[in-house]
């Protein structure tokens, strides 16, 4: 599988629950967003995850902000700037720039994080893995 597919899936298991615009329309035009950006460089960080979005904000409203995380059925061979395939992708939705900068910050920043990745590596539940975050961040203070 590659990325391409990967992320046609992931888009396409996207809920799209607007009243504003068709579930089709949306989906068609993140998946366009998406692709577009991973033309520009490949959004595989290393150590296994990859972390596609689109260049520009593609909702207008924050409060259908969202990451989704995906495990694919087999490694993928994303051009990750380690050599190491994709094990984990998440995907980021914002409503704007600023947002978005703040939440890839976040994630990078888990992304490096050995907890968070061996949740990762072994496919940890949702709420596992969010129950993590919600510690580290209390944490933070």
């Amino acid at each position: 599988m590659q990325p391409r597919e990967v992320l046609t899936w992931l888009v396409n298991a996207v809920p799209a629950d607007s009243p504003e615009v068709p579930a089709a329309v949306f989906k068609d035009a993140l998946l366009k967003a998406v692709l577009e950006r991973e033309e520009l460089m490949p959004t595989a960080m290393g150590n296994g995850i990859a972390l596609p979005h689109p260049r520009n904000p593609v909702i207008q409203s924050g409060d259908k902000q969202f990451a989704a995380l995906a495990f694919p059925e087999h490694e993928i061979n994303w051009q990750s700037l380690d050599g190491k395939p994709v094990t984990a992708v998440i995907l980021i939705i914002s409503a704007s720039a600023k947002i978005h900068l703040a939440l890839l910050q976040r994630i990078t920043f888990f992304c490096q994080d050995e907890g968070f990745r061996a949740l990762l590596k072994r496919r940890a539940p949702a709420a596992e893995i969010l129950t993590y975050v919600e510690r580290a961040e209390a944490a933070w203070g």
